[in-house]
């Protein structure tokens, strides 16, 4: 399975409207790969809260749109990134969108951490409930997660549960916490023995500069490929056998001990 990470720079110069057309045009060119993988709110930029409400959308909006068109014409399985999503209820959810090569959309994956300590996303979008994973035929069952996340192991344990192989983390991760970015995703492909794909931005938008450096870990824990800082697409082929040795050769997961008691506590 070839998988491409296209890491897009966001800048405030340029529109939402130009960058969609930009980036369809990057799918379009990466027809060569199986899988192709965009960053979170890669329309808006992840830290541009003042611009959600106006930028949000619904799934099937001009985003998924632009999108579905370009993973048509290139025969790809396209995770589009995520949007600003507009509920029918007036919520606003941090959106993943999962196109199939014939354009139509697969899936779609609220977020379910929101970042922000009381403000920004944490308070201006609802959270998601829902575990997702996408079977890609005759590849790998893709596990769905966002940005922030990254930090919550129990979410990527479930989703290993429910049979996906490779974990799909679009990102608008920040450059000063660049160190925590590759750090975790070497440790959920470690604990979970799966593949990780996380594709973050590049460029500097509501004066927050992002730490790019998208990478692919295998189920091993080894970095198959890194990105720089800049827009950069990341090319990488997968064995779908290699999850499956992995987990035979080294079986951790088996060895799992659930529904521990509390800890004791001394008494008086």
């Amino acid at each position: 399975m070839r998988a491409s990470l296209v890491q897009i720079s966001v800048e405030p110069d340029e529109s939402v409207e130009s960058r969609r057309r930009r980036v369809a045009s990057l799918v379009r060119g990466q027809s060569d790969a199986d899988l192709v993988v965009l960053p979170e709110l890669w329309p808006v930029g992840a830290f541009a809260y003042q611009e959600f409400e106006a930028a949000a959308e619904t799934p099937d909006g001009p985003t998924c749109q632009a999108l579905s068109a370009a993973a048509r014409d290139a025969g790809v399985w396209l995770h589009a990134g995520s949007v600003v999503e507009k509920a029918a209820d007036g919520t606003l959810y941090n959106t993943s969108l999962v196109i199939s090569p014939a354009g139509e959309l697969a899936a779609t994956y609220r977020k379910i951490h929101r970042f922000g300590f009381d403000k920004g996303e944490a308070v201006m979008m609802g959270a998601g409930r829902d575990l997702v994973t996408v079977p890609v035929p005759g590849h790998l069952t893709l596990g769905l997660a966002t940005c922030y996340d990254l930090r919550f192991p129990e979410l990527f344990r479930a989703l290993a549960d429910d049979g996906a192989q490779a974990l799909v983390i679009p990102a608008g991760w920040p450059a000063r916490r660049r160190d925590h970015w590759t750090l975790l995703a070497r440790a959920r492909a470690v604990e979970n023995q799966a593949y990780v794909l996380a594709c973050g931005t590049a460029g500097t938008h509501a004066g927050v500069e992002q730490a790019g450096h998208s990478i692919v870990v295998d189920p091993w824990g080894e970095t198959l490929a890194e990105a720089g800082p800049g827009e950069e697409v990341l090319t990488v082929d997968l064995d779908p056998a290699k999850v499956e040795s992995t987990r035979d050769v080294f079986p951790a997961l088996k060895d799992r001990r659930l529904g521990l008691a509390p800890p004791s506590r001394l008494r008086d």
